[in-house]
């Protein structure tokens, strides 16, 4: 293993083990306020589109690292879309399921009367 490669590896493990305290914390608590949904929405894209060079590159480290962030990113904007009030979304939901009253819930708060 050359010096490049093992750079790549040891960078890779840091920046995984380092969005492991932010999905564990965003999982147990639910709250996902302070993730902006514009953002993890553009990072999605950027991740799709970056895919297409990525894997035009010989696997490696960074295959490894692009790979975790496409997962990371999806997963924090589906916690992101199920746990937050998106009052386009309930609204949508609620004419949907028929779910009366003038407060607007959170999404887990309409799937739980779906299940």
């Amino acid at each position: 293993m050359n010096l490049s490669m093992l750079a790549g590896t040891v960078s890779t493990l840091l920046f995984m083990f380092s969005t492991f305290p932010m999905l564990h914390k965003a999982f147990r608590s639910k709250d996902l306020r302070s993730y902006s949904l514009g953002n993890m929405l553009l990072a999605n894209g950027g991740n799709a589109v970056h895919s297409l060079y990525i894997y035009s590159l010989p696997p490696g480290p960074i295959w490894w690292l692009h790979s975790f962030h496409l997962v990371t990113t999806a997963l924090m904007l589906t916690w992101h879309l199920r746990y937050e009030r998106h009052p386009w979304l309930v609204s949508r939901l609620r004419s949907q399921l028929g779910v009366p009253g003038d407060s607007i819930p959170n999404a887990a708060t309409l799937s739980r009367r779906v299940d």
